[in-house]
């Protein structure tokens, strides 16, 4: 599923970015060498970003 239409981001890249520290969307965004064109996909992101530290926290106890 395509999380940024406008760089072609799936979902799949952005959970990598996470993984790999990113923890804003504009970590994600650098660490797919790409940059907010219309910003429609930064709530997905921190929808994303909230689920992984969901997830970590869960994960810590």
């Amino acid at each position: 599923m395509y999380v940024c239409n406008c760089n072609g981001l799936r979902e799949r890249d952005v959970r990598a970015a996470i993984a790999a520290g990113a923890a804003r969307p504009a970590q994600i965004f650098k660490a797919c060498d790409s940059a907010p064109q219309c910003a429609r996909c930064v709530c997905d992101m921190r929808k994303m970003l909230d689920e992984d530290r969901e997830a970590l926290r869960y994960a810590a106890e």
